[in-house]
């Protein structure tokens, strides 16, 4: 019987368009409240500006730092796919509680710790879905990263609009619904998902630590830290350049005003038109064996992002004392989404690439901290924002992410040579952190 993989979406297995599915509607649910969560609190409960904002950083950064124990409980004790399941279903009663106005930090905190068991565990599976010398696994990452947009582009849409106009309440529970939603296409398409791994006892463990592993976790750690510094430039789109674009920009068109949310709607946007022309590309280099390794792609990402900072202060300085036209907002747009491509995917396929064995939550959850520790450095960056003129501040920008794209640039060779060993090490072990993707294909 042939073993021959059926493909499904862009050329990969059925268990990834499961997982795909899965985090769409997730992260329909997360963003949905989200949109609706500063409004809430200032006009329904009547807290002030200066607190709402304070909770809701809060909860924004709690909500990548619980992966870490989610990702840790997970492969010691509860297994991936225990738990996701368990980790929606509290998040899905988070949302809901936000139904009712006295359950309101309750809910935030629920809906915060069932995204530690959720968050980590769910992409960690993609890895188990392919042999290791399968080309194809880091770009299942980037089909990954669509769900993320496409959820991210629908939940202001959806939830927004019945929070708005019809009830905050409808909102929330629309982001409930959306979580139950996930769960139940979890559930349903189990049998395309590889079956749950052995339990990192705790003498697996200790001869984990003490074994020839160290490489990789210093590795990861370096390649954190590039992030962090990343994310310092990163996110800033929805800091400074949204204070910019409120104000220095013409949004003008034909008598109207191009409201400021579409502009931020065409970055999941953006990254659901590109992601099959780019996977195509990436095909047609591997095929030709010019293809470039996860960090040389990281790089390019955050060279990327460099340029189009720089296209804004560009902007800026020929705005002078004027707005600039709503043009080179776009634009802006377009390479930004376009350096993200190359870098957040491919930071978070090589995580789960290099995880230990029996630690792929755990590892994948480091990834989210990096996420956590570069939300907190662009904030830092964001207040000298009032100090500088946007030409200044973009072009430090600009910097920052330059020096993140020659930290892993530096990272690179070692890189290569911890990555081949870490793929030669999967090939050998047996497959006990799940089938792959020849096992699977009487399944798929």
């Amino acid at each position: 019987m042939s073993t021959a993989p059926a493909p499904t979406w862009f050329g990969q297995p059925k268990g990834l368009t499961i997982l795909f599915l899965t985090n769409m509607w997730e992260q329909f649910s997360y963003f949905g409240m989200r949109a609706l969560l500063v409004y809430y609190m200032t006009r329904e409960l009547l807290i002030a500006q200066e607190t709402s904002s304070f909770i809701y950083g809060l909860y924004t950064a709690f909500a990548y730092f619980t992966p870490i124990v989610g990702g840790t409980i997970a492969d010691r004790w509860l297994g991936k796919k225990r738990a996701v399941i368990i980790g929606a279903s509290v998040m899905a009663a988070g949302h809901f509680l936000m139904a009712f106005e006295p359950a309101f930090y309750l809910a935030l905190a629920t809906i915060a710790l069932g995204n530690g068991l959720f968050l980590p565990t769910l992409p960690s599976q993609i890895n188990d879905l392919y042999r290791a010398g399968d080309p194809r696994r880091p770009w299942a990452y980037n089909v990954y990263y669509v769900g993320v947009n496409i959820g991210g582009f629908l939940a202001p849409l959806i939830c927004g609009i019945l929070g708005e106009f019809y009830g905050w309440h409808w909102g929330f529970g629309a982001a409930g619904i959306g979580m139950l939603a996930g769960l139940a296409i979890y559930l349903a398409g189990a049998k395309y998902l590889p079956p749950e791994p052995p339990r990192a006892e705790p003498e697996v463990v200790r001869a984990s630590r003490g074994s020839g592993r160290r490489d990789v976790i210093l590795l990861l750690l370096a390649i954190g830290l590039a992030v962090t510094v990343f994310r310092g430039a990163y996110e800033q789109i929805g800091n400074t350049v949204a204070f910019w674009a409120g104000s220095g920009v013409d949004r003008a068109v034909a008598g109207l005003t191009i409201p400021m949310t579409w502009f931020m709607s065409l970055n999941p946007l953006l990254v659901m038109l590109m992601t099959p022309f780019l996977l195509a590309r990436w095909k047609r280099k591997a095929e030709a064996e010019r293809e470039h390794s996860p960090l040389q792609k990281m790089a390019i990402g955050a060279l990327i992002v460099a340029a189009a900072y720089l296209l804004l202060a560009l902007a800026a300085a020929l705005a002078g004392d004027g707005q600039a036209s709503w043009l080179w907002l776009a634009a802006f747009f377009v390479v930004f989404t376009l350096g993200e491509l190359y870098i957040l995917p491919n930071g978070l396929g090589l995580f789960a690439r290099l995880a230990p064995p029996r630690f792929g939550a755990t590892t994948v959850a480091a990834w989210y901290l990096a996420i956590f520790t570069g939300s907190l450095t662009a904030g830092l960056v964001g207040t000298l924002w009032s100090g500088m003129g946007p030409a200044p501040f973009f072009t430090m920008l600009a910097v920052i992410a330059t020096a993140a794209a020659g930290f892993l640039i530096l990272l690179d060779r070692p890189a290569r040579r911890i990555v081949a060993g870490a793929d030669d090490a999967n090939s050998a072990r047996p497959s006990a952190d799940g089938p792959k993707e020849g096992d699977l294909a009487q399944s798929i």
